[in-house]
């Protein structure tokens, strides 16, 4: 993806001045709402390019049992991302969301999630997520 393009997490907003710094930490999400989608931009984006920003995004308290291997699912082509609701109070967020996505060539699945964020050192950290029906 180039700077240019339309970033792949919907935003609406050029790669360059949306997801791309904070891929390439040259800089940190303000909100929980910029995390959720830089995360998905390193989801959509491919398994070789971005496990690593997963892992550094994850928080300590509940990555001890990740793997990098696990972060990323062989066939899945995420599709889109849609943002529900969010809600950030200090060092607390919530952002409830919606993933488009396939496997290999099969329908259009979605994966809908109520995450916990918090925010540690200034740095904003997935902590956990909800994963609705």
């Amino acid at each position: 993806m180039k700077s240019s393009d339309l970033c792949i997490c919907g935003s609406g907003r050029v790669f360059g001045k949306c997801c791309e710094p904070f891929l390439n930490y040259t800089a940190k999400p303000k909100t929980v709402k910029q995390l959720v989608r830089s995360r998905y931009a390193a989801y959509a984006l491919g398994e070789n390019s971005h496990r690593e920003y997963l892992v550094r995004t994850w928080h300590p308290a509940t990555a001890q049992n990740i793997r990098m291997a696990d972060l990323m699912a062989e066939g899945h082509v995420w599709k889109s991302l849609e943002i529900i609701d969010t809600t950030q109070k200090g060092d607390l967020g919530r952002v409830e969301f919606k993933a488009t996505y396939a496997v290999d060539d099969g329908p259009d699945l979605v994966h809908h999630e109520i995450s916990a964020f918090h925010r540690n050192k200034g740095v904003w950290l997935y902590l956990e997520g909800k994963v609705e029906e």
